[in-house]
This record gives structure tokens, sequence and C-alpha cells, in this order.
């Protein structure tokens, strides 16, 4: 199984669980963008795109936070495969620009229809990027199972997650049963 990790705005840094994946999956990878920290569709949805054509077989995504709000941007316009994703702190990417960053809002409005691939979404009960309620509904659109973690933040590095062993067993899970599945 190839993994794709791909991280939101700002990257993720060497203390985010997905940097100790990436070292830790076997034929893993970070899908890189030119600027995370001013995210276009272009840019975002091509580094995708390209990471996607590049895996030998139809690979799971490890997304986070914007990344998880950018692959289905790309899952609404591509025909790119991919095995399954794990879709870990959807921000809520339509409120207002002046109440969040406003380089996220580029990517509102959020497609809301079935993702083509088994997913599971991972939320916090206090992530201060998205209420709980938007983690819900955002799961539902997408035809996703959810998880939610209670005080777990934006489930980041400022989280202290370490590796995060529940991420590990959810992504297991979403292989082992949906993947294999799907198949």
């Amino acid at each position: 199984m190839t993994y794709l990790l791909l991280p939101g705005w700002g990257g993720s840094g060497p203390e985010h669980w997905q940097t100790r994946w990436e070292t830790e999956l076997p034929d893993s990878r970070r899908i890189e963008v030119n600027d995370w920290f001013r995210p276009t569709h272009e840019d975002w949805i091509g580094a995708i795109e390209r990471a996607v054509a590049a895996s030998p077989a139809p690979p799971v995504v490890i997304a986070h936070s914007l990344g998880c709000i950018a692959l289905a941007h790309w899952a609404d316009v591509t025909r790119g495969r991919l095995a399954g994703a794990l879709l870990v702190a959807p921000p809520d990417v339509e409120l207002p620009p002046s109440t969040q960053r406003a380089s996220l809002h580029v990517f509102a409005p959020v497609p809301r229809g079935p993702l083509p691939f088994p997913t599971h979404v991972v939320a916090s009960d206090d992530d201060p990027y998205a209420s709980v309620a938007t983690s819900r509904a955002l799961a539902a659109a997408w035809g996703s199972e959810l998880t939610v973690l209670r005080r777990a933040g934006h489930i980041n590095a400022a989280s202290g997650l370490g590796s995060w062993q529940t991420g590990r067993n959810i992504l297991q899970r979403l292989v082992e049963t949906r993947v294999a599945v799907a198949a």
C-alpha cells in the first residue's frame, strides 16, 4: 500500500504526527505544494494530481486540516483513483474571512458530494477551526465514517499526540475494512 501524506496550511513540522508517520509507514511520502502559507487551488490540486499519478497503484491519502478540503476539491475535478483517505481535522473554510485566515477562504465552498473512495473523518470536540456539527456535516456529505475525539484540539503537533497511535489504529481499520472491500 502506498501512503501519501497531505499536510494542511503551513505544512506539518517535525513534531506533527504526519511527519512521524512519513518515516514510520512503509512506502509513504509527503505531497509537496509550492507554498504552504499561501494556498491556491491550482497549486494544491496539481500537487495531489501529480502525486497520485506517480503512485504505482491507487494510494491511501492521509490528509490533515486544509489538506482534507483540498482533497475534496481534487476528487471533484479528477479522474485519478485513490484506495481511500483518512481525513483528519477538516477546517471550516466557509466561515467569513474575518474569523479565519483569509488564505483558507479560497477553498470555499467545500464540495459536498460523496467522495468516490472509502474515507474516514477524524474530528475533535474542541477543534478551534471546526465545530463538531461542521465535522459531522462534512463526514455525512462525503459518505465518510466519523470519529470524534475528546479534547484533541486541532489534532496537530500542539495537541501533543506524538506518533498518534489512535490515528494509526483508525488508519489500519480503514485499510483493512473499507479499502479491502472496495478493491
